[in-house]
Formats: C-alpha cells, sequence, structure tokens
C-alpha cells in the first residue's frame, strides 16, 4: 500500500511539471532569497547530469531502429533543428536591439538541441514517439560539437564563446550521464525498471529547480523588462513550432511526423542552455534560456491536449 502511494505521488509530481515550473518561477520572482540562500549549496551542472542520466536510463536501444532504417528522416530533422532555431534566435535579438548578456542568452537558447521532455509531450500529442526519441537523442550527442560552434558563430565580436570549455561541459553533464543511463539500462534492465517511477518525478523536481532559481538570481532585469524578455521568449518559441511544421511539410513528411518535428524545434533544451550560461557566463545570460524553459513546458503541454501540429495545419491552410 505504502509503494503504491509513493508510486502515485511520485507521477504526480513528474505530470505537474508545467504546474510546478509555473508556481515554482511565479514564488522565484516573489520571494528570490529563498531560492538564492539554497544556491550555494545546489549544483546546477551535477542536478542537470543527474537529469541526463535518468532519460538514459528510459531509453531503450531499440529507440534506434528508425536512425538506421530511415537515417534521412533524422538527418532532415537534424538540418531543421540546427539551422531554424539558431536563425530565429539570431533575428529576434538583433530586432529586439538585445545586447550583451541578454543577446548571448537567446543564442543560447537557440543553439541548444530539443528537449527530452518532448518526447513525452510527443506521445500525449499522439505523434510519432520513435522519430521524436530518435532525433532528440541524436541532437543531443552532436550537441557537444554543434552548440559551441553557433554559439562562436552567431555571437559576433565581443561575446566569443569558450568552444572547447562549453565542448567539455556538455560532454560531462549531458552526453556521457546519458550515455552511462543507456549502458545500464541495457545491462540492467530490471533495475532500470525499478527507476521508471522514481527518475521522471526527480528529473521534473531538477528543472524546476533550475529555472526557478536562475529567476530568483535575475529578478531586477525582470522588473525592469520582463513584459519584453517574455515577448521575445513566445515569439522565438512559437516561431519554432510554425517554422518546424513547415520543414516537416517541406520534407513531404506526413501529418503526424509534421506534428512530432514542429514539437521537438520549438522545445529547445533550454535548461542545458541555462547551465551553460552559468558556467560559462553569468547568471544573467542564464535568464532568457530559464524563461524559454518554463514558457515552453506550458506551451507544448497546451498543444498537447489540443492536438499539436493540427492546430498548426488549421491555422495556416496546409494539407496533404
Amino acid at each position: 500500500m505504502m509503494n503504491t502511494s509513493l508510486a502515485k505521488i511520485l507521477r504526480g509530481i513528474a505530470t505537474g511539471l508545467p504546474l510546478w515550473t509555473a508556481l515554482a518561477a511565479v514564488g522565484a520572482f516573489f520571494l528570490p532569497g529563498i531560492w538564492t540562500s539554497l544556491m550555494p549549496y545546489i549544483s546546477m551542472k551535477w542536478l542537470f547530469a543527474f537529469t541526463m542520466f535518468g532519460i538514459g536510463m528510459t531509453v531503450d536501444l531499440k529507440d534506434f531502429d528508425p536512425i538506421i532504417k530511415k537515417p534521412w528522416w533524422v538527418g532532415l530533422g537534424l538540418l531543421a533543428q540546427f539551422t531554424i532555431m539558431p536563425g530565429l534566435a539570431f533575428l529576434i535579438g538583433t530586432l529586439a536591439g538585445l545586447e550583451g548578456a541578454l543577446f548571448l542568452g537567446i543564442i543560447l537558447t537557440g543553439v541548444t538541441p530539443g528537449a527530452m521532455a518532448s518526447n513525452v509531450i510527443v506521445y500525449l500529442a499522439k505523434g510519432d514517439v520513435a522519430f521524436s526519441v530518435s532525433l532528440t537523442t541524436t541532437a543531443t550527442m552532436i550537441a557537444p560539437i554543434a552548440t559551441p560552434a553557433l554559439t562562436e558563430l552567431l555571437a559576433g565580436q565581443g561575446l566569443s564563446a569558450p568552444f572547447w570549455p562549453m565542448f567539455l561541459s556538455i560532454l560531462w553533464t549531458v552526453v556521457i550521464p546519458m550515455a552511462l543511463g543507456i549502458v545500464l539500462q541495457k545491462y540492467t534492465p530490471d533495475a532500470a525498471k525499478k527507476t521508471q517511477t522514481i527518475f521522471p518525478a526527480l528529473s521534473t523536481v531538477c528543472i524546476v529547480w533550475i529555472c526557478s532559481a536562475i529567476i530568483a538570481q535575475n529578478v531586477d532585469t525582470l522588473k525592469s523588462s520582463s513584459l519584453q524578455l517574455i515577448g521575445l521568449v513566445a515569439i522565438l518559441n512559437l516561431g519554432g513550432y510554425g517554422l518546424g511544421y513547415l520543414a516537416g511539410w517541406a520534407y513531404r513528411f506526413d501529418p503526424r511526423r509534421r506534428k512530432t518535428l514542429s514539437l521537438e524545434i520549438g522545445m529547445q533544451n533550454a535548461g542545458l542552455g541555462a547551465v551553460l550560461a552559468t558556467t560559462h557566463f553569468n547568471s544573467e545570460t542564464a535568464l532568457i534560456p530559464a524563461l524559454f524553459a518554463t514558457w515552453c513546458v506550458l506551451t507544448a503541454a497546451l498543444l498537447a491536449r489540443i492536438g499539436g501540429g493540427d492546430l498548426v495545419e488549421k491555422r495556416i491552410g496546409i494539407s496533404g
């Protein structure tokens, strides 16, 4: 009875990610002292590494079958992932006149790989889950090269990114923990099965903490420009959904795969961007990635409820 109750609590924590994210963000804004007092004792890098390890424990090697059978699907998806969002982030940041840390922050948001949470959203939206898992996993594995390279390319003079330090950060906090989780899941499936309820809940707590802690550190910046920053984050997120769906249409994907690509493009792993920003730059640079991570969780949950790409299709008049 106790185990069943605990399992229900853990599932409630995991499935309530949008609610907990929103509540924590509001709490961090109005009561930042609670978060900032705890930050010296909690490492964002280790929390994120732990999250990626937990995600790896849920990935089955069979999920990579689509890469083997239809590698061009994933290749086209990766092309869209690492061109649409970086380009859109650069365009929005430039037109909005962002400078310094905030400009670098929106660039970091655009150049990160797709969010692993998108796999759950794709499932809820009745998309192509196998394609989703293949795309996010592959994008994550090439992120150590793609993310710092694109940051360096787009950041501009005076904001150059430390390529190799960022490469190593992504390797140690993303790729290695996730790969270790996949290996353990492969060779200790019974143990992995027992953790499938625990890790999603713990990952939820980790992501909520990372986003809210960064918001707490930047309350003054938010008070002076919160509406502008939230507006830019919304444009980047919604633009990613729309352009991702259009890319799927151009690739002649079927509707389920278009919907999947739309969610994959629009949902960036901005939590990683926030961690990279705090590690290699400063907390102000991490603000836009943290806001994006909070915002995209809410919009993705809404899209999953109302049909995801189907809504986009109705809005822009594309069919077939």
